[in-house]
This record gives C-alpha cells, structure tokens and sequence, in this order.
C-alpha cells in the first residue's frame, strides 16, 4: 500500500467537534477499503491568505494515510460532495513523519515563547554588547 499525506480544509462556520466528526467519517472510509489512517492532526482555525468560497478561516486537519489508491480516490469523492470542505490535498510521500507535525511543532514553539521558555537566554547581539564592554574595560 502506498503512504499519503492528506490534508483538509473546512468552513469556518462548522465548529471543532464538527470537524473532529468529519474526520472520524473519512477516517472510517478509508478503513472500509483496506488502509489505514496513523495520524490524525487537527491544526485549528487559520486564516486563510485569500477568500475561498466567501471564507476567511478555515480548520484545518491533516492526516497520515497507509491505503491503496481506491480508499484515497473515494474519501477524495466525498469531499468533493461535501459543502463543509473548501480545499483538500493528497499528496503521496515515501515516508510517513513520526511525532507531531511541522505546524503542531511551531504551535508548541509560539506557546514556550509565551511563557519565556526560550528568551530567557540573552540574544546574540547582547551577547557582543557584553564581549564588546569587556574588552573596552580592560584596555582602560
């Protein structure tokens, strides 16, 4: 079976628990043909960069996909049909990451910034003020 990379996004006006229902009803397509779904990621309301559909936001979602090509080809089918779903993507990858996404991995990045986790280090341009000062003090 082949490894696919899927992501999905879906009006604004559903709410998460819609979303997380939506997933389960892909996730179990996908199952009824004989793949698998490994990891199901959900990324939030985002802004989107230009209006889709009269839209603003989207929810976002990813999955990762061990299928043969038919379960991909009807959970794709479905989407199509549904009006919640603005956009999808399927892409086919070799390998599947393990461990939380890149969007899940800066989103717990922004969170540690917020509570001073990784700037209570000095920057390096005061790290070279110091250098600088102590230098000036030993030539006087």
């Amino acid at each position: 079976m082949a490894l696919y990379e899927h992501v999905f996004l879906a009006r604004q006006d559903v709410t998460a628990q819609q979303v997380e229902t939506m997933t389960e009803t892909y996730k179990s397509v996908i199952e009824t043909k004989g793949g698998a779904v490994t990891k199901v990621e959900y990324w939030g309301l985002k802004s989107l960069a230009f209006r889709i559909k009269k839209n603003r936001k989207a929810h976002y979602a990813l999955f990762n996909i061990d299928a043969p090509a038919a379960a991909v080809a009807e959970m794709e089918r479905q989407m199509r049909i549904s009006e919640d779903i603005l956009r999808f993507m399927t892409v086919k990858v070799e390998a599947l990451e393990d461990g939380p996404s890149v969007m899940l991995q800066r989103r717990d990045r922004d969170r540690d910034d917020e509570r001073g986790g990784r700037d209570d280090r000095p920057r390096r341009r005061d790290r070279e003020d110091a250098v600088a000062e102590d230098v000036a003090e030993e030539e006087v």
